[in-house]
């Protein structure tokens, strides 16, 4: 039993090989604690910035925090896990009420912001170097979430590049919404660089192991047993009447606009391949238009002809 905090704790994360406990607590302090006995080790009081979710970024020996500044608007801030001090980094997000959720990717290093009520997941790239924090972009969506859930990466579709798979709780829809994060590649091979060995489904230690001691990192696994190359026949469905709308001569049913970026990227990259594909068609028939053009003319001039 961890008996520390004061008041009521807010969020934990275990770091990697679970020798390190961090916590939030009502009490605005955040703790670095040993968590077989207990012992605080780091301690930071938080007045500046209320802090609500903390986790530990892998092996980086670094936390991150979400919460609210002074001023009322909503933060994130980057902590040393050996020195409470002073945050080595604060960014101010927006002046939104909604709760911050983070959730960190420790193969491609990417960090997730996601906040109560907002219909936006921010993606953020973090290093060892300053700036630490880079801004990448966002996903949108018109829809608010009440809150959000993730896949284990030994879950995700390989073959398709996606890296990150969130559930979306939508409550005015009734509905959970699953949310792909894909790296666009036009190559169809396995995307070593984006899918390093990752913590797997066998545990590292049993719980006596655990209690006596130990510290171990997680047992890592191959996602390469997991992709499937995509098959090169295309099977073509039966063709069915089309219903059509048409408003100033476009059919809004047959060119749906996408909803989200990574449609849209996708969207581009196969109108491009598919103008590649035209142009190479084109060349061809070039080329056997004037093989035929020479063919007539050498008949034209055939003695036979003369």
């Amino acid at each position: 039993m961890i008996d520390c905090h004061s008041d009521v704790i807010l969020c934990m994360s275990f770091n990697t090989d679970g020798s390190l406990l961090t916590t939030t607590c009502k009490d605005k302090k955040l703790r670095v604690i040993e968590p077989r006995s207990g012992r605080v080790l780091q301690e930071a009081n938080c007045k500046n910035h209320r802090v609500n979710r903390v986790v530990f970024l892998g092996n980086m020996k670094r936390l991150l925090t979400t919460g609210v500044s002074r001023w009322n608007t909503r933060q994130i801030a980057l902590w040393d896990q050996e020195d409470l001090s002073m945050p080595l980094i604060e960014e101010e997000i927006d002046g939104l009420s909604g709760l911050l959720f983070p959730f960190y990717d420790a193969d491609t290093h990417m960090l997730y912001l996601a906040g109560k009520g907002d219909g936006n997941i921010r993606y953020y790239e973090i290093s060892t170097e300053k700036p630490y924090l880079s801004y990448l972009m966002e996903f949108r969506s018109p829809a608010p979430q009440k809150g959000l859930g993730v896949m284990p990466k030994h879950g995700l579709d390989v073959s398709a590049c996606e890296v990150f798979r969130f559930y979306k709780l939508v409550t005015l829809k009734g509905l959970i919404e699953p949310i792909s994060m894909i790296v666009p590649r036009r190559s169809d091979s396995y995307q070593e660089d984006i899918y390093p060995m990752t913590p797997g489904t066998e545990p590292a230690l049993t719980p006596d192991e655990w209690l006596g001691g130990i510290n171990r990192d997680p047992v890592l696994m191959s996602l390469k047993e997991g992709y499937k190359k995509s098959p090169k026949m295309v099977f073509k469905a039966p063709i069915k009447e089309k219903k059509s709308v048409v408003v100033n001569g476009i059919d809004l049913l047959e060119n749906v606009p996408p909803r989200t970026e990574n449609e849209l990227l996708r969207m581009f990259f196969r109108q491009q391949d598919e103008i590649r594909r035209l142009k190479e068609e084109l060349a061809q028939k070039d080329i056997r238009i004037r093989q035929l053009q020479l063919e007539l003319k050498n008949l034209r001039n055939s003695p036979k002809n003369c």
